[in-house]
């Protein structure tokens, strides 16, 4: 007969298989799905999802560790103070991270698309790089015109995007680098017209 420490113990390693099992899976670029998940875990379906009562929610939780701080993200531009530089760097970076984890981001804007009223399920990242690689004009720019930063910021968000990624390459069907140069392309275009208004 199992004691109470002994149904919380393997309650917590069940738990933890499957926020493994997603983790390794979101490494892979592949499409994630519940099912997939539960497989990679040992687990059956209905059981992942009496610990997750989503798809996102699990995610969430298993990529948290794969998400660099910004800092560490744009670590190659940490010494320069060109907007533009470190924009290009900051959508160079954010794409080439969707890129490498596409079924896993995929997976978690259609999960926020069917399910708007949860828009914080997905993680951020792109705000956090846009913040960080806009840093040297909080004294300029931001000093000057608080709105034209935001609004630049705003507009970044836009394109720094992995909805701005496969849009590109499914729709247009370009190949992913050329899309990522394009995108980082616009953004840049869209900082050196912030800056020169």
């Amino acid at each position: 007969m199992q004691t109470a420490s002994g149904r919380v113990n393997q309650k917590t390693r069940t738990r933890t298989a499957i926020v493994r099992a997603a983790a390794e899976l979101s490494r892979t670029g592949r499409e994630v799905t519940m099912p997939e998940v539960a497989k990679a875990a040992l687990v059956s379906e209905a059981t992942a999802y009496r610990y997750f009562p989503d798809l996102a929610t699990l995610l969430r939780e298993a990529i948290a560790d794969q998400i660099p701080s910004p800092e560490e993200a744009l670590a190659g531009v940490a010494d320069s103070v060109d907007p533009v530089e470190r924009v290009a760097a900051a959508t160079e970076f954010m794409l080439r991270h969707v890129l490498g984890r596409q079924g896993v981001v995929r997976a978690m804007i259609a999960a926020t698309i069917v399910r708007p009223d949860r828009p914080n399920v997905r993680p951020a990242m792109r705000f956090g790089l846009i913040d960080y690689a806009l840093a040297p004009l909080a004294g300029t720019l931001g000093g000057r015109d608080p709105q034209a930063l935001a609004q630049l910021k705003n507009d970044l968000a836009v394109v720094v995007s992995a909805e701005a990624l496969f849009s590109l390459t499914d729709l247009r069907a370009m190949a992913p680098e050329a899309a990522i140069a394009s995108l980082v392309h616009t953004a840049t275009t869209l900082t050196r017209a912030a800056l020169a208004e």
